[in-house]
């Protein structure tokens, strides 16, 4: 069946870009629900209430499958990577722990009293609710975001006799400069996501002619969430991210850009083709200087490139690297583009009767999966040949004796499993958008 390293690799990678499908809408959900009870509780205005209601059952279905996918990543930690688990499980199950019994109980805890419990709360006991389930999910987040970046850019851990990594200080790994970057990062992009989908599912609704009041809060709380994150992700989280990554990784950073020699005024490439045989971008359109700019402040900064560095530390697959973050700042772009004009003609009174951009809108919910998929995909890749960086190689920390027939046979189990959960969710969700906030067209 070949190599073991390369299956569990692959089995981790698929069931961990498989899960975050429904973290990322979760997380961007809990705070656009929060700022739709919150204008509905200032206003009055029931439409907000009962838009606010058909997110949270739309909440509630991802979340059930988000866990469920989740599950396998946790166990892999002691099947697949074993080795891993037991070097550096003195401080990453720290975080791990802390995002099971804190923050995921108290995520579940306030979804079922927002679910099952409005009648019985007060509109303010519901919005406190909503505001505890933000927190709970974001606060879930944050731990994921910290355990990863100690794998990126490792602090505050003491390495002992034994080769063990422990905990040296707490609020040093648990405050880590990458994880706070990351993180603003990551939950940004969440709401993207959640904004998107948001917008989507009014568009559709106006299309159809269906539930058109609920439309109408869906299309201007998502356009107006939309372009803020959308634009934040950019700048300054993305920015912040990036001139980490030129700190600290800058084999990494030189293989995003497909730049092999080193030099000044180093070029933003927009278009072109990696060539690693010749150490050389095919075709390329780059924009000269703001690389340099973009990653040291200055536009005459000198950027290594990947020949300043010994081989067997550059990234293992160089053209996967460049193509996900170009893909990813791509539809960076042309997000901020779609939320900038529908937000335009939102403010014109212009949007809801502009059917070619309701259309754009409708079809682009998949953008902002697709642009953390590949964002997630650049820093897995980019931290290659490092399973933590500069201290552990991804070949250390597999485990040795679970062999390749064994992870490839477990592999087509998850993705059978996964094909019948998407199936299912798919269902679920699309007899909820047919249903409406309130079962029937407004």
């Amino acid at each position: 069946m070949g190599d073991p390293l390369f299956w569990h690799r692959l089995q981790f990678g698929f069931t961990a870009t498989y899960h975050y499908l429904f973290p990322q809408l979760s997380m961007g959900l809990a705070f656009l629900i929060v700022v739709l009870k919150a204008v509905g509780l200032k206003t009055g205005d029931v439409r907000y209430d009962e838009t606010a209601r058909f997110w949270i059952r739309i909440f509630g279905i991802n979340f059930a499958v988000g866990v469920v996918t989740g599950i396998p990543l946790e166990f892999q930690f002691g099947t697949n990577w074993a080795r891993f688990s037991q070097l550096s499980g003195g401080v990453i199950g720290q975080t791990l722990g802390m995002e099971g019994l804190f923050a995921f109980f108290l995520e579940s805890s306030f979804l079922a009293l927002l679910v099952w419990g409005e009648k019985r709360l007060s509109r303010r006991g519901h919005f406190g609710a909503a505001l505890a389930l933000w927190g709970g999910s974001w606060l879930s987040g944050y731990f994921i975001v910290a355990t990863n970046a100690f794998m990126q850019h490792p602090v505050g851990h003491a390495l002992l006799a034994d080769g063990t990594y422990q905990l040296a200080s707490f609020w040093t790994f648990l405050l880590n400069p990458w994880a706070l970057a990351q993180y603003a990062h990551t939950m940004i992009a969440a709401v993207v996501t959640g904004s998107f989908v948001v917008a989507s599912i009014g568009a559709f609704w106006v299309l159809k002619g269906i539930h058109l009041p609920h439309a109408r809060v869906n299309l201007k709380v998502g356009t107006a969430a939309g372009l803020l994150a959308s634009a934040l992700v950019a700048f300054p989280t993305g920015d912040l991210q990036g001139k980490l990554v030129a700190r600290h990784q800058p084999i990494t950073l030189a293989a995003m850009e497909g730049r092999f020699e080193s030099g000044p005024r180093a070029g933003l490439t927009l278009i072109g083709q990696p060539n690693v045989a010749q150490r050389k971008i095919d075709n390329p359109i780059q924009v000269p200087a703001v690389l340099s700019f973009i990653a040291y402040g200055t536009f005459s900064s000198d950027v290594r490139g990947l020949s300043a560095f010994p081989q067997d530390q550059w990234p293992q697959n160089i053209e996967l690297l460049y193509y996900s973050f170009h893909i990813m700042a791509g539809l960076g772009t042309i997000m901020i583009a779609i939320m900038g004009l529908a937000a335009l003609l939102l403010w014109r009174g212009r949007l809801e009767g502009n059917r070619p951009m309701l259309w754009v809108m409708m079809l682009a919910f998949p953008f902002p999966y697709i642009a953390t998929t590949a964002g997630w995909a650049v820093a897995e890749f980019g931290r290659q040949p490092w399973l933590i960086y500069g201290l552990l190689r991804t070949a250390q920390g597999a485990s040795p004796t679970v062999h390749a027939g064994q992870t490839a046979f477990t592999t087509l189990g998850f993705a059978g499993i996964f094909v019948v959960l998407g199936l299912l969710f798919l269902y679920l969700i699309g007899r909820e958008i047919a249903h409406g906030p309130t079962g029937h067209q407004a």
